[in-house]
């Protein structure tokens, strides 16, 4: 499997074991990372045309990986 961008632990590296840690301990964090996980896949799979959107739909997409990235970030900053 080719390398996916954006991955949770590729996007705040010094905080990956605290990415970690919350997603057993945290059960809003937790599914907030899975659905930033399907979100960040179906980005993928459009940038590489294996499932192919309109650009519309790529950009909300983008915009709502980016929202989930923001409030991550947010609890990843307070914990």
């Amino acid at each position: 499997m080719s390398h996916t961008p954006h991955e949770l632990a590729a996007e705040f590296p010094d905080k990956a074991a605290l990415i970690s840690e919350l997603k057993q301990k945290d059960a809003h964090f937790a599914k907030l990372s899975e659905e930033y996980h399907e979100v960040n896949r179906a980005v993928h799979r459009a940038e590489t045309n294996l499932e192919p959107v309109s650009e519309q739909a790529e950009s909300e997409l983008r915009k709502t990986r980016a929202a989930l990235k923001d409030e991550l970030w947010g609890i990843l900053s307070k914990a």
